[in-house]
Protein backbone atom coordinates (compact mmCIF):
# COMPACT_ATOMS: atom_id res chain seq x y z
CA UNK A 1 0.00 0.00 0.00
CA UNK A 2 1.36 3.47 -0.82
CA UNK A 3 1.79 5.39 2.21
CA UNK A 4 1.27 8.67 0.51
CA UNK A 5 -1.89 7.77 -1.19
CA UNK A 6 -3.07 6.03 2.51
CA UNK A 7 -2.55 9.33 4.33
CA UNK A 8 -4.04 11.26 1.82
CA UNK A 9 -7.20 9.65 1.72
CA UNK A 10 -7.65 9.00 5.58
CA UNK A 11 -7.09 13.12 6.19
CA UNK A 12 -10.28 14.43 4.15
CA UNK A 13 -12.44 13.13 6.29
CA UNK A 14 -13.40 14.79 9.71
CA UNK A 15 -12.38 11.61 11.50
CA UNK A 16 -13.21 12.61 14.92
CA UNK A 17 -17.17 13.58 13.83
CA UNK A 18 -16.95 10.25 11.94
CA UNK A 19 -16.39 8.52 15.49
CA UNK A 20 -12.47 6.80 13.85
CA UNK A 21 -10.21 9.10 16.30
CA UNK A 22 -10.46 10.67 19.50
CA UNK A 23 -9.28 14.58 18.03
CA UNK A 24 -9.09 16.06 15.01
CA UNK A 25 -7.10 19.06 14.26
CA UNK A 26 -9.41 21.77 15.14
CA UNK A 27 -8.87 20.60 18.81
CA UNK A 28 -4.96 21.12 18.56
CA UNK A 29 -6.09 24.57 17.23
CA UNK A 30 -8.18 25.39 19.56
CA UNK A 31 -5.52 24.15 22.05
CA UNK A 32 -2.85 26.36 20.70
CA UNK A 33 -5.41 29.25 21.81
CA UNK A 34 -5.71 28.27 24.99
CA UNK A 35 -2.23 27.52 25.93
CA UNK A 36 -0.44 30.79 24.12
CA UNK A 37 1.01 32.90 26.47
CA UNK A 38 1.33 30.56 28.99
CA UNK A 39 3.23 27.60 27.33
CA UNK A 40 6.70 28.89 25.91
CA UNK A 41 7.06 28.50 21.65
CA UNK A 42 9.90 26.48 22.07
CA UNK A 43 12.82 26.89 19.85
CA UNK A 44 14.06 25.10 16.88
CA UNK A 45 17.84 24.56 17.13
CA UNK A 46 20.27 23.15 14.43
CA UNK A 47 23.65 22.05 15.16
CA UNK A 48 26.37 21.67 12.37
CA UNK A 49 28.13 18.58 14.37
CA UNK A 50 25.04 17.06 14.47
CA UNK A 51 24.37 16.95 10.37
CA UNK A 52 27.62 15.73 9.98
CA UNK A 53 26.84 12.70 12.03
CA UNK A 54 23.36 12.22 10.62
CA UNK A 55 25.21 11.96 7.10
CA UNK A 56 24.60 15.55 5.84
CA UNK A 57 21.12 15.63 6.83
CA UNK A 58 19.96 18.86 8.14
CA UNK A 59 18.29 18.42 11.28
CA UNK A 60 15.66 20.60 12.72
CA UNK A 61 15.06 20.00 16.74
CA UNK A 62 11.91 21.22 18.50
CA UNK A 63 13.74 21.95 22.24
CA UNK A 64 10.53 20.89 24.31
CA UNK A 65 13.42 20.67 27.12
CA UNK A 66 13.11 24.33 27.22
CA UNK A 67 9.79 24.13 27.96
CA UNK A 68 8.34 25.02 31.45
CA UNK A 69 8.35 22.10 33.52
CA UNK A 70 10.75 20.65 31.25
CA UNK A 71 8.84 18.76 28.86
CA UNK A 72 6.24 18.87 26.60
CA UNK A 73 3.83 17.76 28.82
CA UNK A 74 3.26 21.49 30.19
CA UNK A 75 1.00 21.37 26.88
CA UNK A 76 -1.64 18.71 27.14
CA UNK A 77 -2.04 19.70 30.87
CA UNK A 78 -2.67 23.39 30.24
CA UNK A 79 -4.98 22.49 27.29
CA UNK A 80 -7.05 20.02 29.23
CA UNK A 81 -7.12 22.38 32.63
CA UNK A 82 -7.96 25.56 30.91
CA UNK A 83 -10.56 23.36 28.79
CA UNK A 84 -12.34 22.92 31.87
CA UNK A 85 -12.07 26.11 33.99
CA UNK A 86 -13.31 28.48 30.41
CA UNK A 87 -16.25 26.24 30.73
CA UNK A 88 -17.19 27.20 34.58
CA UNK A 89 -16.11 30.94 34.97
CA UNK A 90 -18.66 31.48 37.05
CA UNK A 91 -18.15 29.40 39.90
CA UNK A 92 -16.54 30.39 43.10
CA UNK A 93 -15.48 26.75 44.03
CA UNK A 94 -11.46 26.52 43.54
CA UNK A 95 -11.45 23.95 40.67
CA UNK A 96 -9.77 20.83 41.31
CA UNK A 97 -7.50 18.38 39.11
CA UNK A 98 -6.49 14.50 39.66
CA UNK A 99 -3.77 12.27 37.87
CA UNK A 100 -1.07 9.16 38.95
CA UNK A 101 2.48 9.84 37.72
CA UNK A 102 5.77 9.68 39.05
CA UNK A 103 7.13 11.77 36.11
CA UNK A 104 6.85 14.95 34.20
CA UNK A 105 3.15 14.95 33.59
CA UNK A 106 2.74 15.27 37.32
CA UNK A 107 4.78 18.75 37.12
CA UNK A 108 2.53 19.77 34.62
CA UNK A 109 -0.73 18.91 35.67
CA UNK A 110 1.25 20.89 39.12
CA UNK A 111 2.17 23.89 37.54
CA UNK A 112 -0.59 24.00 34.76
CA UNK A 113 -3.08 24.12 38.13
CA UNK A 114 -1.48 26.63 39.52
CA UNK A 115 -1.49 29.50 36.79
CA UNK A 116 -5.10 29.04 36.44
CA UNK A 117 -5.93 29.30 40.04
CA UNK A 118 -6.94 25.72 40.69
CA UNK A 119 -5.43 22.49 42.65
CA UNK A 120 -4.28 19.66 41.68
CA UNK A 121 -3.85 16.12 43.43
CA UNK A 122 -0.47 14.01 42.19
CA UNK A 123 -0.79 10.36 43.23
CA UNK A 124 2.81 8.85 42.87
CA UNK A 125 4.05 5.50 43.68
CA UNK A 126 6.09 5.35 46.55
CA UNK A 127 9.68 4.63 45.15
CA UNK A 128 9.63 8.08 43.48
CA UNK A 129 12.65 10.14 43.83
CA UNK A 130 12.93 13.04 46.43
CA UNK A 131 13.58 15.50 44.12
CA UNK A 132 10.60 14.35 41.55
CA UNK A 133 8.09 15.19 44.67
CA UNK A 134 10.07 18.42 45.51
CA UNK A 135 9.45 19.69 41.86
CA UNK A 136 5.27 18.62 42.06
CA UNK A 137 5.16 20.21 46.00
CA UNK A 138 6.86 23.84 44.81
CA UNK A 139 4.04 24.19 42.08
CA UNK A 140 1.20 23.86 44.71
CA UNK A 141 0.27 20.14 44.47
CA UNK A 142 -0.69 17.95 47.00
CA UNK A 143 1.06 14.22 46.75
CA UNK A 144 -0.38 11.14 47.76
CA UNK A 145 2.00 8.24 47.91
CA UNK A 146 0.91 5.09 47.10
CA UNK A 147 2.52 1.49 46.76
CA UNK A 148 4.00 1.16 43.17
CA UNK A 149 1.38 -0.27 41.21
CA UNK A 150 -0.11 0.91 38.76
CA UNK A 151 -3.37 -0.75 40.06
CA UNK A 152 -2.59 1.24 43.28
CA UNK A 153 -2.34 4.79 41.44
CA UNK A 154 -5.40 4.16 39.33
CA UNK A 155 -7.36 3.15 42.60
CA UNK A 156 -6.25 6.03 44.58
CA UNK A 157 -6.90 8.72 41.75
CA UNK A 158 -10.47 7.38 41.29
CA UNK A 159 -10.86 7.33 45.00
CA UNK A 160 -9.91 11.58 45.39
CA UNK A 161 -11.92 12.52 41.94
CA UNK A 162 -15.00 11.24 43.63
CA UNK A 163 -14.27 12.50 46.97
CA UNK A 164 -13.21 16.38 45.69
CA UNK A 165 -15.08 16.07 42.39
CA UNK A 166 -12.39 16.46 40.73
CA UNK A 167 -11.40 16.30 36.84
CA UNK A 168 -8.93 13.43 36.09
CA UNK A 169 -6.04 13.95 33.20
CA UNK A 170 -4.53 11.19 31.91
CA UNK A 171 -1.10 11.59 30.93
CA UNK A 172 -1.40 10.45 27.55
CA UNK A 173 -4.95 8.93 26.75
CA UNK A 174 -7.30 12.44 27.32
CA UNK A 175 -8.12 13.74 24.14
CA UNK A 176 -6.93 17.28 25.63
CA UNK A 177 -3.75 16.36 26.55
CA UNK A 178 -3.32 14.66 23.22
CA UNK A 179 -4.89 18.14 21.65
CA UNK A 180 -2.35 19.97 23.35
CA UNK A 181 0.93 18.42 22.70
CA UNK A 182 -0.29 18.45 18.86
CA UNK A 183 0.88 21.95 19.11
CA UNK A 184 4.63 20.78 19.36
CA UNK A 185 4.33 20.49 15.72
CA UNK A 186 2.07 23.23 14.93
CA UNK A 187 4.87 25.44 16.13
CA UNK A 188 7.56 22.97 14.25
CA UNK A 189 5.83 23.78 10.47
CA UNK A 190 5.46 27.39 11.51
CA UNK A 191 8.84 27.94 12.78
CA UNK A 192 10.07 25.87 9.70
CA UNK A 193 8.55 28.44 7.52
CA UNK A 194 10.56 31.05 9.15
CA UNK A 195 13.75 30.23 8.86
CA UNK A 196 15.41 32.00 5.34
CA UNK A 197 16.45 29.43 2.89
CA UNK A 198 14.79 26.03 4.79
CA UNK A 199 13.04 23.66 2.56
CA UNK A 200 10.53 22.15 3.77
CA UNK A 201 10.49 18.89 6.43
CA UNK A 202 10.68 15.25 4.21
CA UNK A 203 10.51 13.65 7.34
CA UNK A 204 9.91 14.33 11.42
CA UNK A 205 10.77 12.22 14.24
CA UNK A 206 9.34 11.78 17.44
CA UNK A 207 9.63 9.75 20.58
CA UNK A 208 6.92 7.25 21.49
CA UNK A 209 5.87 6.17 24.83
CA UNK A 210 1.81 6.08 26.37
CA UNK A 211 1.71 7.80 22.50
CA UNK A 212 0.18 11.68 23.74
CA UNK A 213 2.91 13.54 22.05
CA UNK A 214 2.99 11.05 18.63
CA UNK A 215 -0.56 10.95 18.13
CA UNK A 216 -1.64 14.84 18.63
CA UNK A 217 1.67 15.23 16.32
CA UNK A 218 0.42 12.61 13.69
CA UNK A 219 -2.78 14.78 13.61
CA UNK A 220 -1.12 17.89 12.97
CA UNK A 221 1.14 17.03 10.85
CA UNK A 222 -0.97 15.35 8.82
CA UNK A 223 -3.10 18.45 8.59
CA UNK A 224 -0.60 20.86 7.41
CA UNK A 225 1.85 18.79 5.72
CA UNK A 226 -0.36 15.33 4.15
CA UNK A 227 1.63 12.81 2.07
CA UNK A 228 4.48 15.08 1.99
CA UNK A 229 5.70 14.40 5.13
CA UNK A 230 7.20 11.08 6.86
CA UNK A 231 6.35 10.39 10.38
CA UNK A 232 8.55 8.37 12.20
CA UNK A 233 8.00 7.14 15.63
CA UNK A 234 11.03 6.50 18.12
CA UNK A 235 11.19 3.77 20.96
CA UNK A 236 13.70 2.30 22.88
CA UNK A 237 14.11 -1.39 21.78
CA UNK A 238 13.68 -2.54 25.56
CA UNK A 239 9.79 -0.70 25.73
CA UNK A 240 9.01 -2.05 22.18
CA UNK A 241 4.67 -2.30 22.99
CA UNK A 242 4.45 0.67 20.48
CA UNK A 243 7.24 -1.04 17.24
CA UNK A 244 5.69 -4.71 18.17
CA UNK A 245 1.79 -3.14 17.74
CA UNK A 246 2.71 -1.92 14.29
CA UNK A 247 4.24 -5.00 13.01
CA UNK A 248 1.27 -6.98 14.36
CA UNK A 249 -1.68 -4.48 13.59
CA UNK A 250 -3.22 -4.43 16.41
CA UNK A 251 -2.27 -2.88 20.21
CA UNK A 252 0.10 -4.89 22.33
CA UNK A 253 1.42 -4.15 26.10
CA UNK A 254 4.70 -5.08 27.21
CA UNK A 255 5.60 -8.65 26.95
CA UNK A 256 5.66 -10.42 30.63
CA UNK A 257 9.03 -11.00 30.87
CA UNK A 258 9.86 -7.76 29.53
CA UNK A 259 11.97 -5.50 33.02
CA UNK A 260 11.50 -2.15 31.57
CA UNK A 261 15.02 -1.11 32.20
CA UNK A 262 15.68 1.52 29.84
CA UNK A 263 17.34 4.21 30.35
CA UNK A 264 14.51 6.22 28.37
CA UNK A 265 12.26 5.59 31.58
CA UNK A 266 9.98 8.26 30.74
CA UNK A 267 8.74 6.18 27.57
CA UNK A 268 7.60 3.03 29.63
CA UNK A 269 3.75 3.80 29.42
CA UNK A 270 1.89 1.97 27.08
CA UNK A 271 -0.04 2.75 23.83
CA UNK A 272 -3.80 3.44 24.92
CA UNK A 273 -7.32 3.27 22.95
CA UNK A 274 -7.21 6.69 22.36
CA UNK A 275 -3.58 7.01 21.17
CA UNK A 276 -3.12 3.56 19.11
CA UNK A 277 -5.53 4.32 16.35
CA UNK A 278 -4.35 7.46 15.59
CA UNK A 279 -0.63 5.93 15.35
CA UNK A 280 -1.56 2.59 13.69
CA UNK A 281 -3.26 4.68 11.02
CA UNK A 282 -1.28 8.35 10.67
CA UNK A 283 2.48 7.46 11.33
CA UNK A 284 4.53 5.72 8.89
CA UNK A 285 6.91 4.15 10.42
CA UNK A 286 8.25 2.88 14.30
CA UNK A 287 11.94 2.54 14.33
CA UNK A 288 13.71 1.21 17.96
CA UNK A 289 17.00 2.06 19.07
CA UNK A 290 19.24 0.05 22.19
CA UNK A 291 20.62 1.71 24.94
CA UNK A 292 24.12 2.09 23.63
CA UNK A 293 22.57 4.04 21.30
CA UNK A 294 20.13 6.53 23.01
CA UNK A 295 22.91 7.43 25.70
CA UNK A 296 25.70 8.08 22.61
CA UNK A 297 23.15 10.51 21.59
CA UNK A 298 21.76 11.89 24.66
CA UNK A 299 25.81 12.50 25.33
CA UNK A 300 26.16 13.78 21.61
CA UNK A 301 23.24 16.63 22.56
CA UNK A 302 24.68 17.64 25.78
CA UNK A 303 28.02 18.58 24.20
CA UNK A 304 27.05 20.09 20.59
CA UNK A 305 23.93 20.84 20.71
CA UNK A 306 24.38 22.01 24.35
CA UNK A 307 21.27 21.12 25.52
CA UNK A 308 20.75 18.83 28.66
CA UNK A 309 18.10 16.54 27.21
CA UNK A 310 16.74 13.38 28.67
CA UNK A 311 17.58 10.13 27.26
CA UNK A 312 14.18 9.48 26.58
CA UNK A 313 14.71 12.72 24.12
CA UNK A 314 17.50 11.02 22.85
CA UNK A 315 15.78 8.20 21.78
CA UNK A 316 14.63 10.23 18.45
CA UNK A 317 18.34 11.56 18.04
CA UNK A 318 19.61 8.14 18.13
CA UNK A 319 17.24 7.31 14.95
CA UNK A 320 18.85 10.00 12.95
CA UNK A 321 22.31 9.61 14.14
CA UNK A 322 22.77 5.56 14.36
CA UNK A 323 19.85 3.62 12.96
CA UNK A 324 21.03 1.91 9.64
CA UNK A 325 16.76 0.62 9.54
CA UNK A 326 16.37 4.80 9.50
CA UNK A 327 19.15 5.42 6.85
CA UNK A 328 18.35 2.59 4.57
CA UNK A 329 14.61 3.22 4.71
CA UNK A 330 14.64 7.48 4.00
CA UNK A 331 18.15 7.88 2.50
CA UNK A 332 19.68 11.41 2.58
CA UNK A 333 18.66 11.93 -1.13
CA UNK A 334 14.99 11.74 -0.81
CA UNK A 335 14.51 12.59 3.01
CA UNK A 336 17.36 15.41 3.71
CA UNK A 337 15.79 17.71 6.01
CA UNK A 338 14.76 16.09 9.47
CA UNK A 339 12.33 17.55 12.67
CA UNK A 340 13.42 16.07 15.96
CA UNK A 341 11.61 16.70 18.05
CA UNK A 342 13.60 16.72 21.55
CA UNK A 343 10.57 16.10 24.07
CA UNK A 344 12.51 17.05 27.67
CA UNK A 345 15.41 17.52 29.74
CA UNK A 346 13.84 16.51 33.23
CA UNK A 347 17.48 13.99 33.69
CA UNK A 348 19.39 12.88 36.72
CA UNK A 349 23.03 13.64 35.34
CA UNK A 350 25.26 12.21 37.27
CA UNK A 351 23.13 9.36 37.17
CA UNK A 352 22.45 9.16 33.33
CA UNK A 353 26.74 10.20 33.14
CA UNK A 354 26.97 6.67 35.66
CA UNK A 355 25.45 4.72 32.77
CA UNK A 356 27.13 6.13 30.19
CA UNK A 357 30.84 5.27 31.77
CA UNK A 358 29.14 1.96 32.44
CA UNK A 359 28.28 1.51 28.41
CA UNK A 360 32.29 2.97 27.82
CA UNK A 361 30.83 5.73 26.43
CA UNK A 362 33.58 8.80 26.89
Amino acid sequence: LDTRRKHSSIMTRNNKSNGKYCIDFSDVEAAAGRIEGIAHRTPVLTCASLNQQAGGRSILFKVEAMQRTGSFKFRGAVNAVRSITTQQQDTDTKLQFVTHSSGNHAQALALAAKTANCHATIVMPNNTPLVKKAAVQDFGATIVMVESTNEAREEKAEEIRQETNATFVHPSEDPRVIAGQGTVCLELVQQVKELPSTPALSAVIIPVGGGGLAAGNCVTLRALLGSNVRIVLAEPSKLDDAYRSFQAGQLLKHAPDNTLDSCADGLKTTLGPNTWPIIRDLADDIITVDECDILRATKFAWERLKVCIEPSAGVGLAVVCYSETFREKYPVEQYPNIGVVLCGGNVDVLKTADKMKAMGIV
